[in-house]
């Protein structure tokens, strides 16, 4: 009984010791914040759905740091999200200042050793997800095709960014999957694309996630504009339960690992990091951060209504799915080199 007395006696004069400790770890990240402007670095060009929700994150999220830092949005297009994630790496602050909106294929283009990576998304501390939507591949109305098996008897031209994640899919697609699928390149982005479809430059679209066709052309979809012939992810959507899955296209065990790494991405269609070297506190103030505001009225109420799907995740839980990608087995990175060729090297 003495013992449990002293015991307690201890832990009440410990008490206070430990929440002014906790206490002044929160003012110092406060201070540190206070004043502070955050940029939200932006790898596509304005006008989609990385730039959407770039900008409602850069609308809501500073009342949710300690400090209330103000958040700029700034568009850095290039090489499919890789001059982007190479600026975080080499010349952005490491000290929580700045925020990315990673482009979801960093990680297969890292494991894969694409042309021009520079960073490496395992030292890149992720913040959170907001939603884990496939992405879509689809045929312009105008075209002939409706199916993915239209488009292994008649040539489709889709249009898509060098580099990007649709021109992934369409040669995987091409040497996987038996499709005909002419590809062509050369557009900015994907509001580039989309012009593209509307002047009859092109007949489809090589990738875009379903949650940007819905917020940045919910009238395309009620008109039956966009086709959508094959879905990346790792289950169907519940709005496309009749579209098929890309990995669901491969004819053996091996080819569906390759398209089961490549897929994996959509689980985190659209995340924000910070830089590596960025003090535990503050990485720890940012993702709870970015969990309060991912339950924000004022924030939901404005998706909502921009009809922006959100399914978060936390910054926890997409460091692990980010790691996965990065080191998946050898042997089906191999595979997916020797199928993609020189889009990788």
């Amino acid at each position: 009984m003495i013992h449990a007395r002293r015991l307690v006696t201890r832990l009440a004069l410990c008490l206070p010791i430990i929440l002014s400790a906790g206490l002044a770890r929160a003012d110092e990240v406060a201070d540190f914040y206070k004043g502070k402007q955050i940029t939200l670095l932006i790898g596509t060009s304005a006008g989609n759905d990385y730039d959407f929700r770039g900008r409602l994150l850069s609308r809501h999220l500073g009342r949710h740091i300690p400090g209330n830092p103000t958040i700029v949005p700034r568009n850095m297009p290039g090489g499919g999200g890789i001059v982007a994630a190479n600026w975080m790496t080499n010349l952005a602050a490491r000290d929580g200042t700045v925020l990315h909106m990673i482009m979801q294929n960093m990680m297969s283009a890292q494991a894969m050793g694409v042309g021009g990576v520079e960073f490496d998304t395992r030292k890149f501390i992720w913040i959170g997800n907001t939603t884990d939507t496939p992405n879509v591949t689809n045929a312009w109305y105008k075209s002939p095709v409706r199916t993915i098996d239209d488009a292994r008897k008649t040539e489709l031209v889709l249009g898509a960014p060098m580099g990007t994640a649709g021109v992934m899919y369409a040669t995987l697609m091409n040497a996987l999957a038996g499709t005909k699928f002419k590809i062509v390149t050369g557009y900015p982005g994907g509001n580039e694309v989309n012009l593209a479809m509307e002047r009859g430059e092109v007949e489809g679209r090589g990738s875009n996630s379903w949650a940007s066709w819905k917020s940045t052309k919910p009238e395309w979809l009620a008109d039956k504009k966009v086709i959508p012939l094959v879905q990346v992810g790792l289950k169907r959507h519940a709005d496309l339960p009749d579209v098929p899955l890309l990995l669901e296209l491969a004819t053996n065990d091996l080819d569906r690992d390759v398209l089961t790494f490549l897929s994996s991405d959509t689980a985190l269609s659209r995340s924000l990091v910070t830089t590596t070297d960025v003090p535990a506190p503050r990485v720890q103030a940012l993702r709870r951060a970015f969990d309060a505001a991912m339950k924000d009225p004022a924030l939901l109420g404005e998706a909502d209504k921009a009809k922006m799907d959100i399914s978060p995740n936390t910054g926890e839980e997409s460091q692990q799915v980010a790691l996965s990608i990065v080191n998946a087995r050898p042997e089906v990175i191999a595979r997916a080199k020797a199928i993609l060729g020189d889009l990788v090297r």
